[in-house]
Formats: C-alpha cells, sequence, structure tokens
C-alpha cells in the first residue's frame, strides 16, 4: 500500500499500492491522525453508525474497503501519473499509471471484526496514447528499460475496533506500536462525509544498493501515502448497504521506482492519482480491464483465503526480478546533473556588492 502503503485498500494500492485508510506507520517520526474528529462531534452520530467509537469506525471501514456480507467483492481502482522529481530542476511528468485491486471479508475468530483479503495489479501507461507499456525510455539516462507493472498477491490485512499493526514487508519493518482505539480524521458537511488518511514509513529496503547498485541508491525505503475519501453520509448510515461506494485521491512520494534504473541519483518519485472503490467491476476502467483478462486473468478476482506474507511491490521485486547488470570496472550509470539556465548561472558569477 511500496501502493503503498501499509494498507490497501479495496481499492487501489501500491506500489504496496492498494489502497485503504493509512493506519500505521513503520520506524517513522512523521504524523498521522489519531485524534477526535475535525467536524462538530454531533455531526458524527448517525442513525446506523456513530463515528466518534472504534465501532463505528471499524464498521464503517470494513463497508469501504470491501462488503460485510463476506461474499461479495469490492473493486478498487486508480488513475493518474507518475511524476519524476530532481533536484535543480521542474518536476517531469514520466508515465501514466492505472491500477485495479480485489477485496473480500473473511470472519476473524476470536475478536470483533474482520480479515480483509485483497490481491492488486498496476501499470504504467504512455502519457500520449494511455496505452499500458511493458517497455519505457528514460528521458534520464537516455536508456530504455523493461517496466515491471506492481503485482501484489496478496496485501490482506485485519479490521477492528483497534489501529492493526503495520505489515512486516518480509520481516524488514520491525515496528509494533501500541494498541490505540480506531478513530479516523472524518470530515462531515452536510451529506457529504470525507476522510483524510496518510502515512510516513522508513524502513530497511528489500533492495540493498551493494547487491543492487542500478535499482536502488538508499538503504531505506522513505515513502509517504496520502489518501482523500469523498463518501454519501446517507449510503454510510444505510443499513441496507453492506459495501458504501467512494471516490477520492491517493498520492505516494517513493525513491526511484527500481525499474527506472536511476541507481544514486538524487531524486525520487510522486504518483498522483484518482482513486475510488466500487461494487460492480464493469465501473472499472475497460482498456485496464482488457489488459488484466489477457495478462494476469488472477487479478480480476478477490482472494478465497488468508495467506503470508503481505508483501510491498518493492519486496515483490527483489523476490521475483533480478539486479540490472553493469560492466565490469564501470560505474554504476546515473543520470547526469540538470543543465543549469543560463540567467542562473549568471546570478552566480556576479559579483556581491557589500561586505
Amino acid at each position: 500500500m511500496q501502493r503503498r502503503s501499509f494498507l490497501k485498500s479495496g481499492l487501489v494500492a501500491g506500489a504496496g499500492l492498494a489502497t485503504a485508510p493509512a493506519l500505521a506507520q513503520g520506524k517513522s517520526k512523521g504524523s498521522r491522525y489519531t485524534g477526535a474528529p475535525r467536524s462538530d462531534a454531533a455531526s458524527l452520530k448517525g442513525a446506523l453508525l456513530d463515528l466518534k467509537t472504534p465501532q463505528g469506525n471499524r464498521e464503517a471501514w470494513a463497508r469501504l474497503l470491501a462488503n460485510t456480507d463476506m461474499k461479495s467483492t469490492k473493486y478498487g481502482w486508480a488513475q493518474g501519473i507518475v511524476q519524476g522529481i530532481r533536484p535543480g530542476e521542474a518536476n517531469r511528468d514520466l508515465v501514466g499509471f492505472t491500477m485495479l485491486s480485489c477485496a473480500r471479508l473473511l470472519p476473524l475468530e476470536g475478536e470483533e471484526g474482520y480479515r480483509k483479503v485483497l490481491r492488486e495489479v498496476g501499470f504504467y501507461t504512455d502519457l500520449k496514447s494511455g496505452e499500458i507499456i511493458e517497455e519505457w525510455r528514460n528521458p534520464y539516462l537516455n536508456e530504455t528499460v523493461k517496466v515491471v507493472p506492481i503485482a501484489n498477491d496478496p496485501f490482506n490485512h485485519t479490521i477492528t475496533n483497534f489501529y492493526p499493526s503495520p505489515p512486516s514487508y518480509g520481516g524488514l519493518n520491525k515496528t509494533a506500536p501500541p494498541k490505540i482505539p480506531l478513530q479516523f480524521d472524518w470530515t462531515r458537511r452536510g451529506d457529504r462525509l470525507n476522510m483524510m488518511s496518510h502515512i510516513n514509513l522508513f524502513y530497511p529496503s528489500a533492495l540493498q544498493p551493494a547487491k543492487w547498485p542500478r535499482e536502488s541508491g538508499q538503504p531505506f525505503s522513505q515513502v509517504t501515502e496520502m489518501f482523500l475519501y469523498q463518501i454519501d453520509w446517507n449510503d454510510m448510515q444505510d443499513r441496507k448497504k453492506t459495501s458504501v461506494e467512494y471516490h477520492g485521491t491517493w498520492g505516494r512520494t517513493t525513491p526511484w521506482l527500481p525499474w527506472m534504473l536511476m541507481g544514486p541519483t538524487p531524486g525520487h518519485c510522486q504518483y498522483h492519482t484518482f482513486m475510488g472503490a466500487v461494487d460492480d467491476i464493469n465501473k472499472i476502467d475497460r482498456k485496464t480491464l482488457d489488459y488484466i483478462e489477457k495478462k494476469y486473468p488472477k487479478y480480476l478476482t478477490a482472494p478465497d483465503t488468508w495467506e503470508e506474507p503481505s508483501l510491498s511491490s518493492l519486496e515483490w521485486y527483489s523476490r521475483e526480478q533480478k539486479p540490472a547488470p553493469v560492466a565490469a570496472g564501470q560505474p554504476v550509470p546515473r543520470a547526469p546533473d540538470p543543465e543549469l539556465p543560463a540567467w542562473f548561472k549568471a546570478m552566480q558569477q556576479a559579483p556581491k556588492s557589500g561586505t
């Protein structure tokens, strides 16, 4: 949820992308919302759910991420762009992005709540045509590279009255936070219910530079995921609706994607996407579905059972890919320093006045 995050909802996620409210963070000093909602507390108590209580938050979250009938699939989606950000130059739009996730709820024995099981797949697209790409010309390196999609199977977590612990990412994240009652950051404006969530992660990378010199430039994964949800208040308070659809946005700040082969080049990537979750798969972008049906048909259905481990796309990359070769005796290729504009060079070279 890389979506991703700690949690990937039944919507998008990943790169550890899937997308769900981000609840717990790794070894990080960043902030997260765990306090009282911003709206007037009374406005968050409805006929069905009281969103000031852990129980109300648990049921609301379960209906957003999946379906509490525990048999239907919830489909998450995300579409947008990925930018490259380097010091000394303007941000650059690199590729488009499209993603599908499939989630289902299972009973949770011994505790009130659910087990959410999910698999998700995400692809990169050509900025002009919107077509899914399998190769990409890296404009920083002037080199054609193989594109590696996000394919997380599974990415599971529990939904209870408490924030769940973050995934271990194959044992890399050893943080064990205390149990905190579940309380999201809700804002109600009439019939519109909004929720904001984010997560800041910092944990040892599965792609250590010594082994992956072209794929990774840092020994730690420093990732932030940001989610904004727009929900119909009346849907959330309708007891006949065991699933509540929503729309919103998902952003992710992450190191250079490993398949870009940027190595130690200063900078990072930023995802900017719209996201949502729906009950009918036919509401998902048809072009994305056609590609999945042809090449990744397993990802059109949610898992039937709980499996371990739950990994993000970086950990899957380390298990399924091989390090790109570096010629013997040659330095690791890196993007050239950006060319500074003439006016900036002149300003730097101009004599300074004063003492």
